[in-house]
């Protein structure tokens, strides 16, 4: 049967016991319903309860609920119970649960998602093979940093990593340590060109017509399009952040912080570059009435924004998704990368993509 998580939006009088308690009425009945309760998340301060369930369809979770309490789901999400293992750690109760008459979990299930994008490139006429043993090493370090900060990795492609950390705190001084691990070693160790982007966003899994972590997921991505430094975060991470370190000093140069502001702005820039960015003919002034904005507006907002004029940030966009092409099939040829991306020719491209990755196209294909 397939797997569901539903989303509870509480009251202020709701505590993690009675949490508890109506997940034991829902263990009761969930024969009934042909349903099978796995665990669920409870946040005391934002009052937000997940419960895991095995069921045939999400009918039969509704009509669960509302026999054995009433307390019905604002939303339920079919979701994969890898992916909710690998976001969340678990899909049944903690062990210290079934110690007891009532099985009290509160345990938020908030995470802080780091996705990070990074590259290698030959330097020195370094071969390929040695690149990808080099590479492989690095790989193996970065690995073994996430464990030290408690982060779980969700998805691993060529250039992309996407990890999950309950503690935001922790998310950042780890984001510290792959900065520092890319900036002042791999380069060293392993003569290599390299760089990182770090993207930190935080949120919850199951959101209104959302996919698991949608939203988070998104957010942290888009992130990367910020150019004030290497790992950014949102505002809701640095609140959570500082809650978190007791006020422990850290080297706040070294990561942005996005305003609620302009995580907005980001947004809407975003969602309308993602429709016409195949567009070779895009002009600026195409941005003006999605963003609500004049000419100059848009390119004064843009490059506070991003560091990047708005021609400089489409074309990063489209080298970006130059990359994500090469990475998932590198049969693609150079003009049909090109053309696909929105660049006029295959040579005006190999120029682009030489000034921003310092490598052409053609030999990071090979590599």
């Amino acid at each position: 049967m397939p797997i569901f998580m539903d989303r509870h939006e509480v009251s202020e009088s709701v505590s993690a016991e009675s949490v508890a308690q109506l997940h034991k009425e829902d263990l009761k009945i969930e024969k009934q319903f042909n349903c099978r309760g796995l665990t669920y998340w409870y946040d005391d301060i934002k009052k937000l309860a997940f419960c895991l369930i095995e069921a045939p369809n999400k009918e039969s979770i509704h009509n669960m609920h509302n026999h054995a309490h009433g307390e019905i789901p604002h939303f339920i999400l079919e979701v994969d119970e890898n992916i909710v293992e690998s976001f969340l750690g678990r899909i049944e109760d903690p062990d210290h649960a079934s110690t007891t008459d009532i099985s009290i979990i509160n345990d938020p299930a908030q995470r802080t998602i780091m996705a990070i994008r990074y590259k290698f490139t030959s330097l020195n006429g370094i071969s390929y093979s040695k690149l990808d043993e080099n590479r492989q090493q690095a790989i193996s370090i970065i690995g073994e940093i996430l464990k030290q900060f408690g982060g779980r990795l969700v998805e691993h492609n060529e250039g992309y990593l996407l990890i999950s950390f309950k503690s935001a705190y922790k998310s950042v001084l780890c984001a510290f340590e792959l900065e520092s691990l890319f900036n002042d070693n791999i380069a060293k160790l392993y003569n290599s060109n390299s760089y990182i982007k770090i993207g930190l966003a935080s949120g919850m899994p199951v959101e209104e017509n959302k996919t698991f972590f949608e939203d988070t997921i998104k957010l942290a991505n888009r992130l990367w399009f910020i150019d004030k430094a290497n790992i950014v975060m949102t505002t809701e991470v640095q609140n959570l952040f500082v809650s978190e370190n007791l006020n422990t000093p850290y080297d706040k140069d070294r990561i942005y912080t996005l305003p609620s502001s302009e995580e907005f702005f980001l947004s809407i820039l975003i969602n309308f570059v993602e429709k016409v960015w195949h567009n070779p003919e895009l002009k600026v002034e195409a941005f003006e009435e999605p963003l609500g904005m004049s000419k100059t507006q848009v390119y004064r907002k843009i490059l506070l924004l991003t560091g990047k004029s708005p021609n400089s940030f489409l074309k990063e966009y489209r080298l970006n998704q130059a990359l994500e092409r090469i990475h998932k099939n590198n049969n693609y040829t150079l003009s049909e990368i090109a053309y696909e991306t929105g660049f006029n020719s295959p040579s005006y491209f190999s120029k682009c993509f030489h000034r921003r990755f310092h490598i052409l196209p053609s030999d990071y294909i090979k590599s």
